[in-house]
C-alpha cells in the first residue's frame, strides 16, 4: 500500500534500448500512484548496433507478457543458438560457445571429464558434437527446446537476434500504452538539491523544467546524471580489453541463414555477423592503437557476405563501468553505467540486469543507502564477472601473427581469471564465483576451444572404475538425429514469425 515516503514520481533520462526496456518494465511493474517520463531528442542518434542476445532476453519479454512471434515479426528478428568463434585460438580454428548443456550428466563427474579420457586415446568426437545447441547450429536447423527432460531436444537454450532500434519502438508502444509519457526535447541542465545533494529536476533546453523522485540514467556513454552532474567516475579496463573503437555497417543478407551469431577474430580485433531477417549486421571491434580507422574500415567491409546497405559508422568507447551504478537518487542503466564490447552479446542483458535490479530493490524517498548499497554491490559483480569471461577469450590465443595478439596472450590478467584457468588447466575442473552469468559449460566451450585443455583429469575420474566413450558416441548419433528431425531456421521463422 502506497505511504507518503513512496517514489511518486520516475524520470528516464534518455530513450534508445535501455530507456524504454526501463521503461516498459517500470509500467509493467508500477500500477498506481507513481508518474513515468521518459526524455529523449530525435536529434540524438542512439549507438543501436546491440542485436544479438542471450537467452535471459526471453525472461524479460516473457514477464512484459510479449508473444515471442509477435516480438520477433516486429522486430525483424532470427534465434540463436549461440556463437561461433573464427581464428580466435590459433588461426584457422573453430569452435562453438553453445546456450544450453553439453548432453546431460549421465555419472558424478561432468561428462568433460570422460570426453577428456576419450580424447586422450584419439576416440573422441569433437566436443562441440555433444552439444544439442550445436548439432541444431551447424545443420541450420532451430525449433524452440521440449520441456520433456528425457529427450536430449530439452538440453539447450536460445536467444535472438533483432534490430534494436525496431526494439526500442515495440517497447515504446508497449510503454505509452501503459501510461508512460515520452517528452521530446534536449536536457540542458540537471540540477542539485542543496541539502541531499540529489537531482532535483532536469531542465530542457527550450527551458521546461522537470522534475522527479527518481532518475534514471539511460543518456549512453555521455552519462549526463551519473557523470555530468554527479561526478561518480569510471574505471578504465583498457588495459586488459584494450579495444576501444568499432565500424558498424549492414548488407544485404546473403549466405546461410544460419541461427547463430558468428565472431571472427582480425589482425587489431574481431568481427560481428548478425543474421536478421531483412539484412545481416557487421562491425569491426578494433583497438586503434595496432590499425588505422580506414584500414578497419576496409578490412570491415571487404568482408561482407552481401551488398553493403549503409557507409560504415565509427564508434569509440572506453571499456570499463562507473565506480557507482546508483549514485545519490540516480540509477545508470546501459551504456550510461559502463560498457562492455558486444564479444558474447551482454550489452542488452546488462540493461535487463540492472532494470531486474532496480525491481528488486525499488527505493522509497528516503533513499536508504543499505539498499543503493546491495544494488552496486551486485551490479559491479555481474559486471566484473562478465568482464573475465570475455578477458578469457584474449588471454587464451596462440595466436602472434599481429601486435594485439601478442599483446593479449602476454598480459597479466585479474586474479579471479588466472584462477579458474589454472583450474581447468591442472584438472579440468569448472569453478565459479557467485553471480557469474555464464556456467560451467560457457567456460568449458571456450577453454578448449581455443586450446586451454588440462594437464590431467580430475583426480577422482580413475577411481569411479567406468569408461564412456561408448555413451559419448551414441550421444553425438542421438544429437546428430534429433537435430536432423527439426526445421530449417528460415522454414521456421517463415512459418511462425515472418516480418511483414
Amino acid at each position: 500500500m502506497q505511504n507518503e515516503h513512496s517514489i511518486r514520481s520516475v524520470v528516464i533520462v534518455g530513450g534508445g534500448t535501455a530507456g524504454w526496456m526501463t521503461a516498459a518494465a517500470l509500467a509493467n511493474a508500477i500500477r498506481t500512484g507513481c508518474s513515468i517520463t521518459l526524455i529523449e531528442s530525435d536529434e540524438i542518434g542512439t549507438v543501436g548496433v546491440g542485436e544479438a542476445t542471450i537467452p535471459p532476453i526471453r525472461t524479460f519479454n516473457e514477464t512484459l507478457g510479449i508473444d515471442e512471434n509477435e516480438f520477433v515479426k516486429a522486430t525483424q528478428g532470427s534465434f540463436k543458438l549461440g556463437i561461433e568463434f573464427v581464428d580466435w585460438g590459433s588461426q584457422g580454428n573453430r569452435y562453438f560457445h553453445p546456450f544450453g548443456t553439453y548432453g546431460r550428466q549421465f555419472d558424478l563427474l561432468p561428462l568433460h571429464q570422460y570426453w577428456l579420457t576419450a580424447k586422450a586415446r584419439g576416440e573422441a568426437p569433437e566436443l562441440q558434437d555433444l552439444c544439442m545447441a550445436w548439432a541444431a547450429a551447424s545443420r541450420g536447423k532451430f525449433a524452440p527446446p521440449l520441456t520433456e527432460q528425457r529427450s536430449v531436444l530439452s538440453t539447450y537454450d536460445y536467444a535472438y537476434h533483432f534490430d534494436a532500434g525496431l526494439y526500442a519502438q515495440f517497447l515504446r508502444r508497449y510503454a505509452e500504452a501503459r501510461g508512460v509519457v515520452r517528452i521530446e526535447g534536449k536536457i540542458g541542465d540537471a540540477e542539485l538539491d542543496g541539502e541531499s545533494g540529489h537531482v532535483s529536476h532536469v531542465t530542457l533546453q527550450d527551458g521546461r523544467r522537470i522534475e522527479g523522485d527518481l532518475f534514471v540514467d539511460c543518456s549512453g556513454f555521455r552519462g549526463l546524471l551519473i557523470e555530468g552532474a554527479l561526478e561518480t567516475g569510471y574505471q578504465d579496463w583498457r588495459h586488459w580489453l584494450p579495444c576501444d573503437s568499432a565500424y558498424a555497417a549492414p548488407c544485404e543478407r546473403a549466405g546461410a541463414f544460419t541461427p547463430y551469431t558468428r565472431s571472427t577474430a582480425r589482425a587489431a580485433g574481431w568481427q560481428w555477423r548478425i543474421p536478421l531477417q531483412h539484412r545481416t549486421g557487421n562491425g569491426y571491434v578494433f583497438c586503434s592503437s595496432f590499425i588505422s580507422d580506414d584500414e578497419a574500415a576496409a578490412t570491415l567491409m571487404a568482408n561482407l557476405d552481401g551488398k553493403a546497405l549503409a557507409d560504415p559508422r565509427k564508434l569509440t568507447f572506453v571499456t570499463g563501468r562507473r565506480n557507482l551504478f546508483w549514485n545519490r537518487n540516480v540509477i545508470a542503466i546501459g551504456l550510461s553505467g559502463g560498457f562492455m564490447e558486444p564479444l558474447e552479446s551482454t550489452s542488452i542483458h546488462l540493461i535487463q540486469a540492472g532494470i531486474a535490479k532496480l525491481l528488486a530493490l525499488f527505493p522509497d524517498r528516503h533513499f536508504d543507502p543499505l539498499v543503493r548499497d546491495e544494488y552496486n554491490r551486485l551490479a559491479i559483480a555481474e559486471f566484473e564477472r562478465i568482464r573475465d569471461f570475455i578477458i578469457l577469450h584474449y588471454k587464451l590465443t596462440t595466436r602472434s601473427d599481429s601486435e594485439l595478439w601478442r599483446y593479449c596472450s602476454a598480459m597479466e590478467v585479474p586474479e579471479t581469471v588466472t584462477w579458474k584457468i589454472e583450474h581447468f588447466r591442472r584438472h579440468g575442473r569448472l569453478v565459479q564465483r557467485d553471480a557469474d552469468l555464464f556456467g560451467p559449460p560457457s567456460w568449458l566451450a571456450v577453454h578448449v576451444g581455443q586450446g586451454n585443455l588440462p594437464e590431467a583429469t580430475d583426480p577422482l575420474l580413475p577411481l569411479r572404475g567406468v569408461d564412456h566413450a561408448e555413451h559419448l558416441r551414441k550421444l553425438e548419433a542421438a544429437l546428430a538425429r534429433a537435430a536432423e528431425g527439426l526445421p530449417d531456421h528460415g522454414d521456421y521463422i517463415a512459418r511462425n514469425c515472418a516480418a511483414a
